[in-house]
């Protein structure tokens, strides 16, 4: 049975690198669908409430529980745009479901973000900064600044392998 493995959080924070590293450690059958992907380069769309990306993640989601062992969701993915697609995933495929928010200060996201190569700043990122931007559903992990990635690597795993 596929499993979904949600990794959310503000930029910088550390998601698509753990979800990177992750699809390598799980190997062949892990499909990883990223927002960024999917909103800027497959559809070149703006990320709001309502975006044709959002319809699209959840379609990719649904055809990768089906085909695939695991499927890694990763994006920023706020309450706000995203939330209730998130929860309909969370409901429809329920104890196969691991949500993980990265709670990573706005110091912590910015120092990160100086190793990305990308064309927006410290401006931008303030200004996109969500604290505690959590969906609330049982059994969400919170990561915080203290987790280093290879600490939560081992905690994914060991979440759905149990």
């Amino acid at each position: 049975m596929a499993r979904l493995i949600i990794l959310r959080g503000n930029s910088g924070s550390g998601k698509t690198s753990t979800a990177q590293l992750l699809q390598e450690r799980l190997g062949e059958g892990t499909f990883l669908i990223s927002q960024d992907v999917v909103r800027r380069q497959m559809l070149r769309v703006n990320d709001k409430v309502g975006s044709l990306s959002t319809d699209l993640l959840e379609n990719l989601v649904t055809f990768g529980m089906r085909k695939c062992q695991y499927v890694i969701l990763e994006g920023i993915l706020t309450n706000r745009k995203h939330g209730e697609m998130l929860k309909r995933l969370v409901e429809h495929y329920d104890s196969r479901v691991y949500v993980y928010y990265f709670d990573i200060s706005f110091e912590e996201t910015l120092k990160r973000h100086q190793f990305k190569n990308v064309n927006f700043g410290e401006r931008e990122m303030r200004g996109w900064y969500l604290d505690k931007d959590t969906l609330g559903v049982n059994g969400e992990v919170i990561f915080s600044d203290e987790w280093r990635q290879e600490e939560i690597i081992k905690r994914i795993m060991s979440d759905i392998r149990d």
